[in-house]
């Protein structure tokens, strides 16, 4: 099946098994390492990528759901040569350890200060909740998203 969508801001079309699990076409078949494969069956958030601007678990998806979206992995988040402001805070607050959850974790961030440009520690937790992480604890977790929340309302000139 021929699949057309938009990739990390650019357009693509594949042919691709219309059952091809979208982890496995974006890994596979198209080298994103960044997302990750851990459980295979939507429990632990490594494979999240942002699908028309919302959080997915792509290794619940199959590729012929791609047709005519627009597919964000961590690879096309942030400007050439730059970090994304929730990258920027994970780094600082020291929130990045392994390394393995960092992708699914700053997409599942991205899409939660989308939706809720200041949310309190409570709502970052909820909002993570999806995504795994065996080696941070998840306060740094907390804090970057808390400060990457302070800094994105900086940018756009919030009070």
């Amino acid at each position: 099946m021929r699949i057309r969508f938009s990739l990390n801001g650019r357009p693509l079309e594949i042919d691709a098994d219309p059952d091809r699990r979208v982890v496995d076409l974006l890994r596979e078949d198209l080298g994103l390492s960044g997302v990750k494969e851990a459980c295979g069956a939507g429990e632990c958030g490594a494979c999240t990528i942002l699908l028309d601007g919302t959080s997915k678990l792509s290794c619940l998806m199959l590729a012929a759901q791609l047709e005519g979206r627009a597919v964000t992995t961590i690879e096309g988040l942030a400007p050439e040569g730059g970090l994304h402001p929730v990258q920027e805070s994970f780094i600082e607050q020291g929130a990045v350890q392994c390394g393995f959850c960092t992708p699914g974790m700053v997409l599942a961030a991205v899409d939660l200060l989308k939706r809720s440009p200041r949310p309190s520690r409570q709502d970052i937790r909820r909002g993570i909740s999806g995504n795994l992480c065996r080696c941070t604890g998840y306060r740094k977790i907390v804090d970057a998203v808390e400060s990457a929340a302070l800094r994105l309302s900086a940018k756009e000139g919030e009070p």
